[in-house]
This record gives C-alpha cells, structure tokens and sequence, in this order.
C-alpha cells in the first residue's frame, strides 16, 4: 500500500512538474522575441464599416456605464454600428431600452436586440446579432468593459492582410487595488496576456480570442464555422477553429481595454469554473483536428499544453491529500533515501512559476517589486481554487453538460462602496466550502505530523495549502453568508 500511495504521489508531481517547467519553455521564447516589437499601422485611406456587439445579461450595475464607454469610440458614426445584444430577464432590460433609445436619437446607428429563449447563451446571442450586423468587422465587449475611445483606431490598422482573423487587445483593471482578491486576479491576468498571448502570438502558435476587448473579421467567424454553443468557452472554440482554417491572429500587449474584475469570491469561482471546464471541453472536442492538421510539431505541441493545461487541478487535490500521508511513510519506512531526494527537484516548479509572473509584472507595472510580495499570497489562493476547479474537469471530461453562468458584475471600483447593496451576489453555501474548510483543517494536522518528526521543508508547502484552501473557504463562507 505505502509503494502505491508514493507512486500516485510522485506520478501527480510529475504532471504538475511538467507543466509548471512549460513557463521556463514561453520565458525562453519570450526573451527570444522580446525585440519583436508590435508594428503601429495607419488607419485605412477607406475606412470599413464595424459593428460592435455588446451582449448583456442581468447586468443593471454596468450597462450604462459600457454604452456611455462605446458611444466615445472615435469612428466616423456613419461606418459605426453598436448592437445591444440583451438576454436580460430583470430591470436592465427596460434601462438598455431607454438608454438606446437615447443614443438614437443622438444619431448613433444602435439596435436593441432582445431574445426571450437564451438558446446557446453568450455563443447565442452573439451569433444571432451577426446574422444582422452590417460591419465587415465585429468588435465585442462585455458588459465590465469600459473600452478606450481610439480602441478602433488602434485595432482596425492590424487587418492589413486579408489573412487577419482576429485582433486581441490586452485587458487592464479598473479596480485592482479593491483588495487583495482582486489584485491577485490582476496578477494572473497580466502574466497570461503579457507572457502567454504575446509570446504565443509572437512565436508562431496559436492564440485566443478572450471573449471580449477584441475586434473579428466577420468572414473569418463565418468560415471557421460560426459561434457554436457546445463548450462553455465559445471563444476559445472559435479561436482554434479558425487558426484551423489558417487564419492569423493578432495580439496588442500595447493597446489596452479597461475592465472591472469580480470583487466577490464566489463570483470569481463561477468565472474559474466556466473557464476551466469550458477550456478542458474544447480540448476534448478540438485536439483530434489539432493532431490532424498540417502544422508544425511545435505548434501542435503547444496547443496541447495550452488546451489541457486545466487538467493539473484534480492533481492539485491529490497532491493535498496525500501529503500528510507520504511523510508519515518517510519516518515509518527504511530504504525510500533516493526516492524522496529525487522528488525535491520538483521545488523547480514553483521557481519557474515565481519567474513567469515576475517577468509579467516587470514588462507593465514600474512598481512590479512591491507587487511581487503578494505572489505568495496569489500561489496560495491558485491552489485553493483547486477544489472549484477540478469539479469543473471532472465535470467536463464525463460529458455532463452545464448551463453559461455569467460572472456577475457590480460596478464597484472604490473600497469606499459596499458588495452587500448590490443585488447579484451569490449566496448560496455549496458543498465545496465545506471540502476547502475540511482541507484546512487537514493541513493543520499535517503540519503538527511535519513539526513531529521534523520534516521542516514540507512545512511552507503544507502552510502554501492551508492558507490557500482557508483563504477561499473563509471567504466564500463570509461572501456567502454576509448580509
């Protein structure tokens, strides 16, 4: 039993070290291509005609606040159409109402687009606003963003080539400073588009389109097969499809769109859980065609980790759950000398992590030392999303479908301004509060096993689990239960 139990272990360590070095491989590639700097275009003599489609639903707190954001877009208003693509069942149907009614009689090209059947969802309603949108691109944000106004001045120039598909902006945040949930978002968002998107763009692999902040050739959606609502990431989906097709995509670290990140963590354990089983989904569906296609090995290679990277979560759980275990072993047994020492280079992970956010938060932020003390912090609260996510894979990976949840939004940006006045919080205590709250406790005890025989090294790794599994616990318990 004790041999099992330490080759389960070390096969999970050997995953998530697998994937873990994958940062070492994009950093490589990423001062590879650091000199390859974005080219700044000048807009077209003939300027094209864009739609940008806003899908909306239930979000009473941000949608005047998009619509104002859009209407400011610097754009000849006679080649600009704004679609309001609203699934709303509450109050913000009769506001977007209004508020277009508004912006057209200021003469803004604006149609208001209701659907009382929210058949395939976000995927839905985005395909149906095509089948009417008058532009030869489609610009989409959500309803968080607050796009800049020379976004289409910026964007539009990159569709030089007849082979651009699509064009991807970098997303910035509007309330990072709100707490430190959200600044640990912010620290996730920027190594992904700052490291991920730009160095995949850059080196020749594929990248996606992240739902939002970003500007389609509409042929290029019609060629690759439209929106299709059989995944819970549609934008992924669509993203592979068409770098399928050969279409090329463009990614601006440069160019940013301002959003409102989930100040309520049970709101961003929704967002986590969509984006996982949603990412795992597309693999399922897409890797066949992938291993298929006429591409390089490299590239093929790439979008495999890229596609199936979510699947280190359930091994995260393993991970927590058998550590307490394999130190109990490594006192009780004789002869496991080698085998320990082997798994202590598996510490070369978290390194190549630290480096990966490191060099994110260095290319953007001038203050990126002082914002470097939280990674702790942001480590200890991924792997505390393990529990969430890793329903969300299994979820996935057994076929069993679920509905699009949107992340719900509060517009709130101050520390000044109160989650509990704003009507879409979750509060709703699940099982999975109790599985993290459970873990927390394990970890407490297998700490006291670490002290007990002395195993001082597996103490800050036993300490990363417990705060990270306490932290999200807690705070979904209090986000949950608070009035």
């Amino acid at each position: 039993m004790e041999i099992f139990i330490l080759v389960v272990y070390f096969s999970a360590l050997t995953l998530l070290f697998g994937f873990g070095i994958h940062g070492l491989i994009l950093l490589f590639y990423y001062r590879k291509t650091m000199g390859n700097k974005s080219v700044e275009l000048a807009m077209p003599d003939s300027l094209p005609n864009v739609t940008i489609q806003l899908p909306i639903f239930n979000e009473l707190y941000v949608s005047e606040r998009l619509l104002k954001a859009v209407s400011e877009i610097e754009y000849p208003k006679e080649l600009f159409e704004i679609q309001v693509l609203d699934d709303s069942t509450d109050e913000t149907q009769q506001l977007c109402k209004d508020l277009v009614k508004n912006y057209k009689e200021l003469g803004f090209d604006i149609s208001y687009i209701h659907r009382s059947d929210r058949t395939g969802y976000k995927a839905g309603a985005l395909k149906n606003g095509l089948l009417s949108a008058k532009g030869e691109f489609i610009a989409i944000f959500d309803a968080d963003f607050v796009p800049n106004k020379d976004f289409l001045l910026k964007t539009i120039p990159h569709f030089a080539s007849n082979k651009i598909g699509m064009v991807q902006t970098r997303w910035e945040h509007l309330n990072e400073d709100y707490s430190y949930l959200t600044r640990a978002q912010a620290m996730a968002l920027d190594g992904h588009f700052v490291i991920e998107q730009q160095v995949r763009n850059k080196a020749g692999f594929f990248i996606n389109f992240n739902g939002t902040a970003g500007v389609w050739r509409k042929s290029c959606i019609e060629d690759a097969g439209n929106w299709q609502a059989d995944t819970l990431t549609e934008d992924l989906d669509l993203s592979y499809r068409a770098q399928l097709n050969g279409w090329k995509f463009v990614f601006l670290n440069d160019v940013t769109s301002p959003a409102e990140l989930p100040t309520d963590i049970n709101a961003l354990k929704t967002q986590q859980f969509r984006w996982t089983k949603g990412a795992v989904e597309t693999a399922i569906k897409l890797l066949p065609r992938v291993f298929r296609a006429k591409i390089g090995w490299k590239v093929k290679a790439e979008c495999f980790v890229h596609l199936s990277s979510n699947i280190v979560f359930p091994f995260i759980i393993i991970i927590a759950l058998l550590n307490a275990p394999v130190i109990i072993l490594k006192n009780t047994y004789g002869g496991l000398d080698t085998y320990y020492t082997i798994m202590s280079v598996f510490v070369l992970a978290s390194v190549s992590t630290f480096l990966f956010y490191t060099n994110g938060q260095k290319a953007i932020h001038k203050d990126w030392r002082q914002r470097l003390l939280l990674f702790p912090v942001f480590l200890a609260g991924s792997m505390g999303f393990a529990v969430n996510n890793t329903k969300a894979v299994i979820e996935a990976l057994i076929g069993k479908k679920s509905e699009f949840t949107r992340t719900p939004k509060t517009g709130v940006s101050s520390q000044n301004e109160q989650l509990k006045s704003k009507k879409y919080r979750q509060t709703k205590i699940g099982w999975m509060i109790v599985v993290e709250l459970a873990l927390t406790a394990y970890f407490i005890i297998g700490i006291g096993f670490s002290i007990n025989y002395m195993e001082i090294a597996a103490i800050p790794f036993q300490l990363m689990f417990l705060l990270g599994f306490g932290t999200i616990g807690f705070m979904s318990l209090r986000h949950a239960i608070s009035k």
